[in-house]
């Protein structure tokens, strides 16, 4: 056993000594990760218990799965579960078909500079804040000073919309507004895997008589392949989530449209802000995160099974 022990040292300190670097390189990231991954872990228990703050977190009474209820047993858990889902999917879905196509369409142009000068202007509406996306949408819905209710509508004969009280339009503005603001982002991901291809495939394509679409056909999008998957397999750990900025502030948090922009997040929010009860928050999440979780294994079990090569894990 010593012996052992030892062994598992030294090869450990010689593992150390050959990629220092590297260690040290990768120390800031475990630190995030064990400061905000790990370590929140600790406070699942707080699902679990009617939290009163004179007694303390540890001290406070357990309730088992009481926290739970009020997302389970309210008449909008129907509605609220099903945005957040369809709308992930919709994100999903649409999101890497945009940022697969912008970053082709990047890679295939000839002027560099201007490539990047696109790239820039896609990968700038990532920065900016919810808030701020918000109001340059207020300035074009607004009711009375919108431009599409003052300049737009008018001029094709269409009578002024009430943009923040009808739930039709809303799913379509969502759904563009999320890819306004990720298309960029993610191209900018997909991109970089297309640099990483050998151009000795699409040498030989082009001697074959492969013409543009063909390359991009059977080279391009076949070898990115793994790479969307691993994003979709993200994406789906991350279904159960929403985001709150799109969900809350693109909308005005208009009582109107709840039947179209309530989702978990913002219903959580909503309902806590009344109550203050940190305990259902915690169940929220944790429910979040453990179905989140189910469907990444269930997810990347399908992968494997149909290319074990393209799996996650």
């Amino acid at each position: 056993m010593a012996n052992g022990q030892r062994t598992y040292r030294s090869e450990f300190l010689k593992e150390l000594n050959k990629n220092f670097p590297l260690f040290l390189m990768a120390l800031p990231g475990v630190v995030l990760l064990i400061a905000f991954s790990y370590l929140p872990l600790f406070g699942l228990i707080i699902a679990f218990k009617d939290v009163h703050y004179d007694l303390g977190i540890l001290k406070s009474p357990w309730v088992g799965l009481k926290n739970f209820e009020f997302l389970f047993k309210t008449p909008d858990a129907f509605i609220i579960t099903r945005n957040t889902l369809l709308y992930n999917f919709a994100f999903i879905v649409f999101g890497n078909m945009a940022a697969i196509a912008t970053a082709i369409a990047l890679s295939e142009m000839r002027a560099r500079f201007m490539a990047k000068f696109y790239q820039s202007v896609m990968f700038l509406p990532y920065f900016l804040s919810w808030v701020v996306v918000a109001y340059m949408a207020f300035a074009f819905l607004s009711i009375d000073l919108g431009i599409l209710n003052t300049m737009i509508l008018p001029k094709l004969g269409l009578q002024p919309i009430a943009w923040y009280f009808e739930t039709k339009p809303w799913p379509v503005i969502l759904i563009l507004a999320n890819l306004w603001k990720y298309t960029g982002y993610n191209a900018v991901i997909y991109l970089a895997a297309i640099t990483g291809i050998d151009p000795e495939y699409y040498e030989a394509a082009l001697i074959d008589g492969a013409s543009k679409w063909q390359q991009i056909k059977h080279i391009t999008v076949p070898l990115l392949s793994p790479l969307v998957v691993v994003l979709v397999l993200l994406g789906i750990g991350r279904i159960f989530y929403a985001d709150f900025g799109l969900f809350y502030q693109l909308p005005m948090n208009s009582g109107a449209l709840f039947d179209v922009t309530n989702v978990i997040d913002t219903y959580v929010y909503r309902t806590l802000m009344g109550m203050n009860d940190i305990g259902m928050a915690s169940a929220a999440s944790f429910y979040q995160s453990i179905m989140g979780f189910i469907l990444v294994l269930t997810s990347n079990l399908i992968v494997r099974r149909l290319d074990p090569e393209k799996a996650l894990f």
